[in-house]
């Protein structure tokens, strides 16, 4: 059973190994397979759940609130965001304006089968629409009970700062940031985090694992084995940036470390975001029931600091620490 975390200074709790269908759901496993995945997590204790609009255009939440069906909804921490494009593509079918943010938060709510979600996310920031006027419906939806809290994702420290003071003018705040992170990708560490904790956000992190690449099953000089998040179309060019025989070799050192904790390679790399305390959640996915498991048993694991160190040792240089990518890597204006 994953253990739970308060989720920024909040008093909603999470399970701090929660359930995310990016990948998976409405695309890379069928509908049934999602759902015994779904259920496997249920079954493990998971009760937080994390999806998108965006994800399968629209389709992983169809996916999400079937699997659901028939669970105590007040027992259960359902996530979602808006920002990507959905739908057709239209001029107003992306972006967090008014109009798409209000349409958007009724689609989902739709799709998922409920009245509310306890945590409703900017999927990113952006650069088009007015600050005022994109915290403005998120204040609303707030008041019409729609969504209990309001997060953000891959925004950067000045972002959130600025989010954060709107949000407390308009009497909700903002509590969670939801980035990249990892034992390779660190670009939160100096920025985001420290302003995070701070303001009283906390972060659920997705791609504990680095798309896989961190539980060891990539070998270098060898091909991605079949079926893989590297051999596959909506996944592959995320792993590439850690598809390097530098960062492959120094993964497999990572092997003795995980050996001496009694876990996997994936369960040392999920264990080793959660020893950070402004981190409250790592997402997982499953494209497996069974992996749904596995990866629980990260949760509780306590690093000792000569082993945290000794990761650090292994990994050395190919680590990616640049606080300057989160911004690099976002949308640019619509």
């Amino acid at each position: 059973m994953p253990n739970y975390r308060f989720l920024g200074n909040s008093g909603l709790k999470i399970s701090e190994i929660t359930y995310g269908n990016w990948l998976t759901h409405g695309s890379q496993v069928e509908n049934d397979v999602a759902t015994q995945c779904v259920h496997a997590a249920l079954d493990a204790g998971i009760t937080t759940f994390d999806t998108a609009d965006v994800y399968a255009n629209t389709k992983a939440e169809q996916v999400l609130g079937d699997a659901l069906k028939g669970q105590r909804r007040e027992s259960l921490e359902i996530f979602t965001k808006v920002y990507w494009p959905t739908g057709p593509g239209g001029a107003n079918d992306s972006g967090l304006s008014r109009k798409h943010v209000m349409e958007s938060i009724n689609g989902s709510l739709t799709r998922l089968g409920t009245d509310y979600v306890d945590l409703y996310q900017a999927h990113r920031f952006d650069h088009s629409t007015p600050l005022e006027e994109t915290m403005q419906a998120f204040a609303d939806i707030v008041r019409q009970g729609k969504a209990l809290y309001i997060g953000v994702s891959e925004w950067t420290a000045d972002q959130i700062r600025a989010g954060h003071a709107l949000s407390k003018e308009l009497g909700f705040q903002l509590i969670s940031s939801q980035p990249q992170y990892s034992m390779l990708w660190r670009v939160i560490e100096d920025e985001v985090v420290p302003t995070s904790r701070e303001l009283g956000l906390s972060q659920i992190v997705w791609s504990p694992v680095a798309q896989g690449v961190l539980s060891g099953k990539y070998l270098p000089g060898q091909p991605a084995p079949a079926g893989s998040r590297a051999t596959d179309a909506n996944g592959s060019r995320f792993i590439q940036q850690f598809m390097t025989e530098d960062v492959l070799t120094r993964v497999q050192q990572l092997g003795a470390v995980a050996d001496e904790l009694g876990l996997t390679q994936a369960q040392l790399a999920v264990a080793w975001v959660l020893q950070n305390d402004n981190v409250a959640a790592a997402l997982i996915g499953a494209s497996r029931p069974e992996q749904v498991a596995e990866n629980v048993k990260a949760s509780g694991v306590v690093i000792p600091a000569e082993l945290m160190a000794k990761i650090d040792e292994i990994l050395g240089d190919v680590v990616e620490r640049d606080a300057g990518k989160t911004a690099a890597g976002a949308p640019g204006p619509r």
